[in-house]
């Protein structure tokens, strides 16, 4: 049973940072890509980044190139997202998810989702 379980989202000033995390269980951390998708209010959910099963192969979305970085810590099965100088466009719900294909960024490309955090920037 895949388990993913977001955290590290809250409310943050314009120009501020946060970190996501991902904490997922070990037998589906350690073989698949994981990534990063958002959906604002009113929009379709968007992919933000993602990192291959050893971390050496990650994709950003270009418009988040700079701003945005995610890693993953294999010996804490855990997903990161460094999220640096927030805009109040960011306000999303962020989703991680699990895919087993190599550098996925569409939405089927994605198996499976956690529940989402919260972030929000006030302006």
């Amino acid at each position: 049973q895949v388990q993913l379980v977001e955290s590290g989202g809250g409310l943050v000033q314009a120009g501020g940072s946060l970190r996501l995390s991902c904490a997922a269980n070990e037998r589906t951390f350690t073989t698949y890509s994981m990534g990063w998708f958002r959906q604002a209010p009113g929009k379709e959910r968007e992919f933000v980044a993602t990192s291959s099963w050893a971390g050496d192969h990650t994709v950003i979305a270009d418009s988040l190139k700079g701003r945005f970085t995610i890693s993953r810590d294999n010996a804490k099965n855990t997903l990161y997202l460094q999220m640096n100088a927030l805009k109040p466009e960011d306000t999303a719900v962020y989703y991680c998810a699990v895919s087993p294909r190599y550098r996925p960024t569409g939405i089927n490309d994605y198996d499976y989702w956690g529940q989402g955090t919260q972030v929000t920037v006030s302006s």
